[in-house]
Formats: C-alpha cells, structure tokens, sequence
C-alpha cells in the first residue's frame, strides 16, 4: 500500500494555501513526500512533511496567533519573497552559510567566539555571585516583618550612628509597643569552652532571648521553637556540635553540657548548622537572661552590648512603628532633649547584610555597592566584547560585499539579509555561550577560593537557562546588531561595480567603538591601581603601635584569676619580649561608654568614649608612644584609679596640663596618669574614638586577652611553651591563640577580595580588547597589502610600515585614556569615602594606567604590523 502524507496536514495547508496555487501545491509536496519515504522512511518523512506546511503558514498582521488564507497571492511581491525565504528549507540554508563564514574566517571565528566567550563567562560569574550575595537572609519565612534597631546619639554637635544597643531595650519594646509582636536581643560572638566528660571543645557562642527560634526559620532538628530559648541555663546547639559532644542530634536533646568550666547548661533544642546565606553565625545560642546573671552590667540603660531584633504583627504599619520607637529612649534617658540624646530608628532585617555603613548617622550603603559596582563591570565587560564583534563584522564587510550585492540582484529584501546576519551572530554568540558555561565550570573552585564563597552552577535550575537564554539573545541582537544594519543597507551596484569603500561615517563609528572599548578598560585599570594601593595602605600603615610578632589569647577559666602567675612564667620564656593584658582584642575594639565626666564638662554634652581595662607594661607590650605622663606602674599604688587616655581623648577633654587631672567614670574618680599617642584600635573604615584604659587590678579582672610579644622568626617555639604553661594553670581548657597582624587583615577581607577580583577583571578587559585589536590589525594589514608592498618597492623601511600602521590604532587608544581618566578618578574618589583614612588619587595613576594600556596595545598590533612590513613586496603586488 502506497504511504500517504498526513490528512490534517494537507487540510491545513489547504487552508492557508491560495486557491489558485492549491492543486500544484499539494501535487509537489506529495511528490516530494513519496520521494521521502523511500530516502529517509515513512515516519521521518510524515514529520518533515508537518516541517514544510508549516512553512507555508502564514500570520497576517494584528492577527498574532490567528491563520488566515488569502484569496490571492503574488508572488512577485517582497511579502512573498519574505514568507519563502524564512521558510524551514532556507533557514536550512542560512545555517549552513553561517557555519560556512565561520569555518571559513578561522581567525576571526575564534577571536570572536573567544572574547564573547569571556566576556560571558565575566558576566556569568558575576550574575551568580550577585545572586549568592542577595540570597543572604532571603530564608527567613518572616523576612517582611523582621526588623534591626539603630541608634543616633546626638552629642557635641554631631550626630553618629550606632548598631550595638542597651541590653533591656528588646524586651521593653515588646511589652510597650502593640505593633511589635516579637523581640529578642543578640550579642557579639565569643569563642567559648564546652565540654562533657572528656570532650572539650570551643565553640562560637551568642545569646539570644525566648523569641529568637519564633523570629527566624533555622531548622529546629530537635525540640520546638517556644522551649528552645526559654530558661536561664538553656542552650541550643548546632547538628555538628551535637554530633562533637553527643555523637547525634537526637542523643543531645535534654542532656547537660559543661559551660565554661563553672556551670551547666541544659541542651534544650538541636539546629541544622547555619547555612552560609544567613548574617547570623553561630554554633551554640545562650539564653540572654543566663548572660545577663553572668554580666549583670548588661542589665543598664546607660551601656551599649547587644543588637535588637524585632518581629511586627503582619497587619502592622513598620513607618507608623518607627514613627513610635524614635524617641522611645527618652523616658530612659535623663539628658533628654538636651544637647546630648538619642534616638532609634529601625532597618528591615534581610537588608542588613548589604546595607550596613553609616553616613550622618543613616543606612546608607556598604557591601551592596561593591555589588552595583561588579555588576557594572560585569556589563562593561560584556560591551568590550560585543564591541569587538561589531568591528571587526563590519571591517570584514568587503569580503563579504560582493555576496549581499548578488544577493540584492537577484531579489533578497534587506529584512532578509538583516535575518541572516543576526542569525549568524546568534549562532557564534550559541557557541560561546557554550563554551562560557564551560570556563565558568572551570573557574568557579577557584572563585569560590577566592571569594570565600560556595557557589555551584545552577545547572538544574530552570531559571538559570531562562537567564542565560536571555543573556545569549540580548548578546546576540547587541553584537550582531550594527554589521547586520550596515551590510544589509550596501548599495548592489556599487558593490558590483568595484571594491567597498567604507565611508568616513562608518570609519568614525569603528573608530568610536575602539575608543569606548579603551575607555572602559582603562576605568578598570585605574580602579585596579587605586584600590590595590588603598588595601596595600591599610594593611602597612603605622597604626601607632607594633602590631607584628604580637600575638593574644583569651584568660579564661583559672587562667583569669592566675594572671600573675601566668605572667611570671610566661616573662621566663627567652623568646618573650613583654606580657601584659587587655580586656579587649588589640585587633579591634567597639565597645564604649558616655559615662565620663570632667571638671568643667557640660552634663548635658557627653562623648562616647572607648574604654579598655589593660595591665602592667601594657605600653611596652604594644609598642605604644606615650605624648606624656607614664604607664601604669607597681610602684605607685594609686595607679589603681588612674587613667591613661589617648591624644584625641585629651582633644575632647581639653586640659592644657593634663598630668594629675580628674576624671570620673561613673562612680569611678580617678587621675590622668599619661597621654598616649593616638593608636588605631578598630578599622580604617572609622575615625580614632576618644580612648580610656583603666588598670585591670584583680579585683576588677572579669576575663579579657592576655597579649604576648615575642621574638621575630621563634613562634613556633614561643607558642608551644605557651600551651605547656596555660594546660598547666588551666587544664580544663584548650590553648587558643590569635596572630594581631591576621586579625587585623581579616577587618578588610572584603577589599581584599575587590582588589583581588578587580585586578583579574581588568586584565580580562585589556585581554577582551586586545583580541578586538588584533583581528582589526590583521585585516588592516591585509587590506593594505599592495600599498605596503609599493611603499616598500620606493624605500620605506620596516620602522616605517609598523609605525604607519600601528598610529591609526594608538590613536582611538590615547583618546581613551582622555575620556576615562575624569570618570575613573570621580569614581575612585566616591570609594575612597568609606575610608576615613586613605591614600591620595595621583597623577601618576592615570600615567600609569595609559601607558599600560599603549604598552598593551602596542604589543598587540606589533605581530600584525611586523609581518605585514616584513612580507616580500614583489610577492604582494604579484598577488593583487
């Protein structure tokens, strides 16, 4: 029985068919369909047969999903020709001349498909970091509700901004505003010591109130949200510390553990670890009222410890809120609508993470501008890519001039030619979107490496192949975009009639492409230079004391009250230079207070002052210059209630002679004992604060670090008698110490990080442009073949034709260093702000960055030029 192609497909090409045309029509395809099924058989061909109806369907306008025949048609017409040209079979055909130009331009094909590989693979990389940024907090089920308290203290005719706030403000809050239906306060990390039997370990360790679990989504493994928090002795432990101590978490549930080596807690619930997307970190929660009985300081309006957490009601009002909490300190605070007060202010929790630095004392950016600003590269990027596609399509445009002049002549319309040459660039932009995702797999363990981060390729996610779908149409449409216009728009007889000649318009805009792609590369060479200095500055810069070979670790259990002990064996160490002790970190400090009073200080104008309670030879321990005065010393038991403060506390205080001048701090009197020269004791990102160190005496001894300063090249030595020493005096404790230098560095990982990712951006910029250079250098050189070879046959050297050759290239190059040297420095300039100290933006710089960009280019046009110039003339003009 003879096959037969399928009925509702011939009835559906009836339908769109024109009467006239239908018999021999459907007689063609009919034939053709037999001739199918014996070349590729009769289910192959049924489906090729649907393929071409449906070539034949046509969808007239305002009708966008509707068929509708026509009673007519000529076929003479260019809507005709359109439906037949963008049928299956010549769609065919356009593919197969696409991969045809590609395999047949190998050089172009592969600089092409390199940068906008690249360049995609840049964008990609960045897409998938500024979403891992984003998804920070993104978990919590309440996200919409949950809110941080602020604080702006108002003092001396400033204002400042202030995250830390007082420990009773959580639960008053709760209990005095109706809106808000949950709260909880939540301190500063601490390494703390836990054990049970003969497992001792430290872990992270924060306290949070009975509401912490009903706030935020962590994954309760053992126990309930309400019972979690909800006495003094509770805890709540992280699976892996479970599984540390217990072995499981459901062997941890309801068991004791030993905390700090003084009391028991009771292991009350058991959470998933704490994914990486989540602000918070932590392995183990105390109940907040168990930390105020062991800091019973924290109980005070007056002192600043904890951040406040908040939870409004789903139908609440959060600027009606906010409105009610902004001078909910005054009934707090004495001073009051004084020259000194405060005031709250709140900030939805999931923008914590991105939002977290202060301008006059308002959120105003932080990590979510390095996230703009790679986003911005990443789009640079992308462009300095697509930028190269655009030239050299269009400086390869006279190979294929002939092509689109034949093509006019015998009835190609430009939408079609405009199609095809899209359709190529969509096809090489395919390719390289490949081969993108190849090198993104490539590199991502390594940019995680670098980025501190844990990202995957989304592979099974749908919208990323949505996005990317995206990313390859917009790359595609954007490079493809200007060569498709200009060589659809070629007049065919003059095409036809001798060699393209480009015009000076399309000479400018290639030279104007070449001159944004320069200048956007050289804004990142700037931005790599600027920022590397800064990070080199504040990583080397003269903080006021030694932070090298400086190490410190935590007096905890019987090491606290055995301190002068432990400094007396540890002095007996040759390779110990000095010993004291702090009860802050050297690295940083960001704790204060406004209790301090003066003779002749207003009341009403108070300062935050930073306090430290140090020990004997602290001065010397740190390397600390002393403007006046002396360091505490045993020999004058006074010193007991005296005072050292800092150059920019004196400033505050204003005494000309402040040697032997009172100070109170709170019920605290006591005299000025020396002026030490301004050290840096918290980040670069902030001004020195007004400092007063007091002497730890064991009476007011509460913890704190013990700081060590050794010999230079004998650490491993020093540290391993240092845990002989502290196991000794304290063997229910492990040995943990910390390196200040690292610590400190550790304050700047995120510009380090920018520094890092910026230098690998701008060198993959310059890289893009290069390749954009090199293949215009190559067709250059090509098309100038025979004026080489006669300039050569009259006495022109090889110095001449490079240099010939390589100024049109220098020239759009020196232009953009121009152009992008004003923008870079405005833009460097507002970075630099965060800092309030930073390195000057010089001349030099901006030399510095052209000079590499001309070195760059230079070099890469030199290979072309150099060949060209070295070719045999007698064999160029031969060959034209």
């Amino acid at each position: 029985m003879t096959s037969q192609p399928p009925r509702w497909a011939d009835r559906l090409l009836k339908l769109v068919c024109a009467p006239h045309r239908r018999e021999e029509t459907l007689g063609d395809m009919h034939e053709e369909f037999a001739y199918q099924v014996g070349r590729i058989g009769e289910r192959r061909a049924r489906w090729r047969y649907w393929w071409d109806v449906l070539g034949f369907v046509k969808t007239p306008p305002g009708w966008p999903f509707a068929i509708k025949p026509k009673s007519t048609i000529d076929y003479s017409s260019p809507e005709c020709r359109t439906t037949f040209l963008l049928s299956p079979v010549m769609i065919r055909n356009y593919t197969k001349i696409a991969f045809r130009n590609l395999v047949k331009n190998k050089t172009f094909s592969v600089v092409n498909m390199l940068g906008l590989a690249l360049g995609m693979a840049c964008s990609l990389l960045i897409m998938l970091w500024v979403q891992d940024e984003r998804s920070v907090d993104a978990f919590h089920a309440n996200k919409q509700q949950l809110y941080r308290i602020y604080m702006r203290e108002y003092f001396s005719g400033k204002v400042q901004g202030v995250i830390w706030t007082p420990g009773p403000l959580a639960a008053e809050l709760k209990k005095s505003i109706p809106e808000i239906q949950l709260s909880t306060a939540f301190s500063w990390a601490s390494s703390q010591t836990f054990s049970v039997g003969n497992k001792v370990n430290k872990q992270q360790t924060n306290t949070a109130g009975a509401d912490f679990f009903k706030m935020f989504s962590y994954k309760l493994l053992q126990g309930t949200a309400e019972a979690a928090l909800k006495d003094r002795n509770s805890l709540a432990i992280s699976r892996s510390m479970a599984e540390v101590f217990f072995g499981s978490p459901e062997a941890a549930i309801g068991k004791p553990i030993r905390f700090d080596n003084r009391k028991d807690l009771l292991v009350t619930a058991v959470f998933e670890n704490v994914p990486k997307s989540s602000t918070l970190t932590f392995d183990c929660l105390q109940n907040w009222d168990g930390y105020l009985e062991d800091n019973p300081w924290a109980k005070g309006w007056e002192s600043t410890d904890p951040l406040t957490f908040f939870m409004i009601r789903p139908d609440a009002n959060p600027e009606k809120v906010e409105a009610k909490i902004k001078h909910f300190m005054d009934k707090f605070n004495k001073d009051a609508n004084k020259p000194f007060h405060t005031e709250l202010a709140m900030q939805p929790f999931h923008e914590y993470y991105l939002n977290s630095n202060f301008k006059n004392a308002q959120i105003d950016g932080g990590r979510i501008e390095y996230l703009r600003l790679f986003s911005l590269v990443a789009v640079f990027i992308l462009l300095i890519a697509c930028i190269n596609f655009m030239n050299l399509a269009t400086a390869r445009s006279a190979k294929r001039a002939k092509e689109v002049g034949v093509r006019k002549v015998v009835g190609a319309i430009r939408a079609v030619l405009v199609g095809q040459f899209l359709g190529e660039a969509m096809l090489l932009t395919v390719f390289s979107v490949m081969l993108s995702v190849l090198f993104v797999g490539l590199l991502l363990p390594s940019f995680n490496s670098l980025t501190g981060k844990q990202i995957a390729l989304p592979i099974n996610d749908l919208s990323f192949w949505g996005i990317l779908g995206g990313l390859t149409v917009f790359t595609g449409l954007l490079a493809g975009s200007y060569p498709a216009f200009f060589l659809s728009s070629l007049n065919p007889i003059r095409v036809l009639k001798g060699a393209l000649k480009f015009d000076t318009k399309s000479t400018w805009l290639r030279q104007g492409l070449v001159v944004f792609q320069f200048s956007l590369s050289i804004i990142l060479i700037v931005g790599m230079i600027i920022i590397y200095r800064q990070v080199e500055y504040v990583q080397t810069k003269n903080l006021g004391y030694d932070r090298e070979n400086l190490i410190y670790f935590p007096l905890e259990g019987d090491l606290s009250k055995n301190y002068d002990v432990l400094k007396e064996e540890i002095s007996q160490i040759l390779s110990v230079k000095q010993v004291s002790q702090m009860t802050e970190s050297p690295a940083s400090n960001g704790s204060g207070t406004e209790g301090i009073s003066w003779p002749g200080s207003d009341p009403t104008d108070k300062v935050r002052f930073t306090p430290v309670g140090v020990g004997y030879d602290f001065v010397k321990t740190m390397n600390l210059n002393v403007v006046e005065g002396r360091d505490f010393a045993k020999d004058f038991p006074t010193d007991s209630t005296g005072f050292l403060i800092n150059e920019a506390a004196l400033k505050v205080i204003g005494y000309k002679d402040p040697i032997g001048k009172t100070i109170t701090w709170g019920n605290n009197k006591g005299a000025i004992i020396g002026v030490l020269k301004d050290f840096h004791f918290q980040s670069l990102h902030t001004s020195i604060r007004p400092l007063i160190a007091y002497l730890n005496t064991n009476s007011r001894r509460h913890g704190g670090n013990a700081i060590v300063r050794i010999e230079a090249g004998k650490t491993t030595e020093t540290l391993a008698q240092l845990e002989i020493i502290c196991k000794k005096l304290n063997p229910k404790f492990p040995f943990t110490y910390y390196f200040t230098d690292q610590e400190y560095a550790r304050q700047y990982q995120s510009e380090q990080v920018v520094s890092k990712l910026a230098n690998y951006f701008a060198f993959l910029a310059i890289f893009i442009s290069c390749l954009g250079l090199f293949g215009l250098a190559t067709f250059t050189a090509e098309q100038r073949t025979k004026e080489i070879g006669v300039r050569k046959v009259l006495g022109a050297s090889v110095g001449n034709i490079v240099g010939l050759l390589s100024q049109d290239f220098l020239k759009p190059v020196a232009i953009g260093i121009l152009l992008a040297s004003p923008v870079a420095w405005w833009a460097m300039s507002k970075w630099l702000n965060g800092f309030a100290y930073k390195i000057d933006i010089e001349w030099w710089m901006f030399v510095l960055a052209g000079s590499l960009a001309v070195a760059i280019a230079l070099l890469t046009i030199s290979f072309q030029s150099i060949k060209a110039a070295l070719m045999n003339p007698v064999k160029s003009l031969r060959s034209e």
